[in-house]
């Protein structure tokens, strides 16, 4: 189970008067809605990293908009908090839901997940993968990127390369014996940090007098391309090399444009301090024939052991999640390449040599990518090339925390064994989750996209003690749905009692107390709310010649029920939902909403069936937008006093997931067990196990109480249960 809601505040300023000023702030309130009434349904795995990657990045950087809900004001999201309560199932939620009290009241609408894999844990957090959080300080140290750079950010400054490093990688160098006949950039400018960053790539044929430039494209610091020019070779061409440079001799005919052209534009489009930027750009400035003296080379910035180099390819799939040089491209695309190396460059003076060699790239490398580890992302952009990122979309081949933090985003994982308090398996689970909330409080105002995960303790998540609270949560529902009524007299028709509570909601079952005196009948209803209405309705009532009494039997399972019912009246999840049964068959929506007068608020009606035979049910759910207008619906139908049948009315008590989940537990017939005969009290030993787990669910929900108050004002959090390994566990989304 899950649930999301989002900290808010009001906005205003200006002159403004202050209800214009709090309608201003609150129409730009971010929020997130979907609809889903009275049907229990699935949001798939993929949906949820829909949401999650969109809440985070945004359309603006070109992340898909999730298909099920709408994010409202997403640009005015300031974060994303995900908390995992492991081992924390729907069974957990139903059974203890009294002391979920922050938990149901803050997180306001649910939606159903299918049963979830461990994959989808590791591809939230990078679990299993290579990720920046699981590489150890002594492996950081050795990382070649760190013996070089040091563990420190840097400015740009910092990776240009060194007049001895250039003459080292043969880098055309001003009064080099080999170059006399090279033109100067005219870039002699010193380099700052805020210098002005360019991609550069060539591709070049080989002629009869050596390899020689054919095309080169240009971009800059926000990847746009400001130059793409082919080239006509002065000698003639013995191989296009077409594989490499996709250039072709039909391509190549009508060009005219000549190498002096090209050196002539690029000194008009680089500033006097420009940067430029390529992977093994020594061989693309050969080719110009053009001396450059500030260059960052990615080939050398993200450096290996031995001199070895990583490809541009591989580096674009590993670090931008981008694929780039496809097979079944003809030839490389110059821009394209040029754009990846800036963006890499970028990326390496965003995130600094620790982020970078974090990443792991040489295990990445020998490992290979895992397949299906892909999320959609994109790059933030770049502030003079350097401070923020742009890009397109790309792929990413780890976790949503990888792809997060390689945009740039500051991501924050905590808890389970990514904590110092997890490193210890007997660690108390209790003091664990407690260090996780007291470092999640400093560091989530520091991060824009968290995850925390917190843990049950061992002897919580026992087999048989799941199984025990699960057999009692079925029963106490079974309970909850059945009333007793009597004394009748004796002959009392059956039938004729049948018919009268048949019209509070459909029956389930219907029987006779032999045990008692006088004539008493158990009623088991379909959903709460007739029983509820039967209670309501009918007690202190004559019915069949005789006042009866109507009360739920009374068991250890049923002494909260009153309480249970006014939390599950008041619970948002029914907030606009109204419970209407005595329907006739023929009665229609339209015929409803003729009824009610057709009200606008009324957003949707739910007709229930019988999932045998398809027949409708004699009640339905009426949702409005607003509990203002459940409450004027509840006004009109009391009012009402319609010819024949009557209509029964009341608030939706909970919602049709409860039931859904309880006939899956049930097994094939879908039916709920029947009430047990269970005296009240039973041995403290015996119980013992349950109250501790009560308590640590109350544990659980304090804590979520204290995160949440502490959260930045509009962050996304998102609750996930995802539970045991059960196959039928389900996950819920709730979004407020």
């Amino acid at each position: 189970m899950a649930a999301a809601a989002e900290k808010r505040r009001r906005e205003g300023g200006g002159r403004a008067p202050r209800a214009k000023r709090a309608r201003r702030g609150q129409e730009k309130e971010p929020r997130v809605s979907a609809e889903a009434f009275r049907e229990d349904r699935e949001v798939s795995c993929a949906q949820l990293q829909e949401l999650l990657l969109y809440a985070a990045l945004g359309g603006g950087r070109s992340a898909a908009r999730p298909s099920w809900c709408h994010v409202h004001h997403q640009r005015h999201l300031t974060g994303v908090v995900v908390v995992i309560l492991h081992e924390v199932s729907r069974l957990h939620f139903y059974q203890y839901y009294l002391q979920f009290k922050h938990l149901r009241k803050t997180f306001r609408n649910q939606f159903s997940l299918p049963p979830i894999s461990r994959g989808f844990l590791e591809r939230l957090c990078g679990a299993g993968s290579h990720n920046h959080q699981q590489v150890g300080k002594q492996e950081i140290q050795k990382d070649p990127i760190v013996q070089k750079y040091g563990v420190d950010k840097h400015g740009l400054s910092r990776y240009v390369l060194t007049l001895t490093e250039m003459r080292y990688h043969n880098f055309p160098l001003e009064g080099s014996s080999d170059c006399h006949h090279f033109v100067h950039s005219g870039c002699s400018d010193p380099v700052t940090d805020s210098s002005p960053l360019f991609g550069l790539d060539c591709e070049m044929c080989l002629t009869d007098g050596g390899s020689k430039l054919t095309r080169i494209s240009l971009v800059d610091a926000s990847g746009r391309c400001i130059m793409n020019e082919l080239v006509k070779p002065e000698f003639p061409i013995r191989d296009y090399l077409t594989r490499y440079s996709g250039i072709t001799a039909q391509l190549l005919h009508p060009v005219t444009t000549k190498l002096a052209a090209i050196q002539d534009q690029l000194k008009k489009l680089l500033p006097p301090d420009a940067v430029l930027v390529g992977h093994s750009l020594n061989f693309d400035l050969q080719a110009l024939e053009m001396v450059h003296p500030n260059i960052i080379d990615t080939s050398l910035l993200f450096a290996r052991k031995g001199g070895r180099r990583f490809k541009l390819k591989f580096l674009a799939e590993a670090v931008l999640g981008k694929e780039i040089q496809r097979e079944d491209q003809e030839g490389h695309d110059p821009t394209e390449d040029a754009r990846c190396a800036l963006q890499l460059a970028q990326y390496f003076i965003c995130q600094g040599p620790t982020k970078v060699a974090e990443l792991n790239l040489e295990s990445r490398l020998l490992g290979g990518k895992k397949e299906g580890d892909t999320w959609n992302s994109s790059l933030p952009e770049l502030k003079n090339g350097v401070q923020n990122c742009a890009g397109k979309p790309v792929r990413r081949p780890s976790s949503l925390l990888d792809s997060l933090h390689s945009a740039g985003q500051k991501t924050l994982l905590l808890g389970r064994n990514d904590t110092p308090s997890f490193d210890n398996p007997q660690t108390n689970a209790g003091s664990s989750n407690r260090q996780v909330l007291q470092r999640a409080l400093e560091e989530i105002p520091r991060s824009s996209f968290s995850v925390l995960q917190f843990a049950l303790d061992p002897q919580h998540v026992a087999s048989a003690l799941v199984a025990k609270i699960g057999a009692k949560m079925r029963a106490k529902l079974a309970s909850m749905l059945t009333v007793y009524a009597g004394p009748f007299g004796k002959g009392v028709c059956l039938k004729s009692l049948k018919r009268t509570f048949r019209e509070y909601g459909h029956i389930r079952s219907m029987r006779v107390i032999a045990e008692t005196a006088q004539p008493h009948v158990g009623i088991q209803y379909e959903v709460l709310e007739a029983a509820q209405l039967a209670v309501e309705s009918l007690n202190g009532v004559e019915v069949a010649g005789s006042l009866i009494k109507v009360q739920r039997p009374v068991t250890e399972l049923t002494l909260d029920c009153e309480t249970l019912v006014g939390e599950l009246e008041s619970d948002a999840d029914n907030a606009g939902v109204i419970y209407l049964a005595g329907l006739g068959k023929s009665l229609s929506e339209a015929d409803l909403r003729k009824k009610l007068g057709c009200p606008a608020d009324l957003r949707s009606v739910f007709l229930p069936t019988d999932p045998s035979s398809g027949r409708r049910r004699n009640y339905c759910f009426l949702k409005f937008h607003t509990a203002e207008g459940a409450s004027n619906a509840l006004s009109i139908l009391a009012e009402q006093a319609p010819k024949g049948r009557r209509l029964r009315s009341r608030r939706a008590i909970t919602p049709s997931r409860l039931y859904s989940w309880a006939s899956s537990q049930a097994g094939d017939s879908g039916a709920v067990p029947a009430v047990p005969h269970s005296p009240l009290g039973t041995g403290l030993q015996e119980e013992e196990p349950e109250q501790e787990l009560k308590k640590a669910m109350k544990a659980l929900d304090r804590k979520l109480r204290k995160l949440y108050r502490c959260l930045p004002h509009r962050t996304l959090c998102v609750v996930l249960l995802p539970g045991t390994n059960s196959p039928r566990g389900l996950w819920d989304i709730s979004a407020s």
